[in-house]
């Protein structure tokens, strides 16, 4: 289990089963932002702009700041933000 800074668990469990890749964002500061975007480089993983995975390389700077998306080894969608949704009037 990961307990997050606002209180929140995730739990991860081995099953034979299959799973439904999900998305899940993370609220992070611009250091944190820096610190993730960099490790996700120095890995030459493949990151996107948008949750469609049509803007391959980017980031994006809704609400005044600073988003990626990238895949976990199971195929969940992660997303990092610096921002809030709406936060900055953005509005998809």
């Amino acid at each position: 289990m990961v307990t997050t800074e606002n209180g929140a668990n995730l739990d991860y469990m081995e099953t034979d089963g299959e799973i439904r890749p999900q998305h899940y964002a993370f609220l992070v500061s611009e250091a944190e932002f820096d610190e993730i975007f960099a490790r996700i480089r120095e890995r030459d993983l493949p990151y996107w702009a948008d949750p469609g995975r049509t803007q391959l390389g980017e980031i994006n700077h809704h609400d005044g700041g600073r988003g990626v998306y990238f895949e976990d080894p199971n195929g969940h969608l992660l997303e990092i933000i610096t921002r809030q949704y709406g936060s900055g009037g953005w509005n998809p």
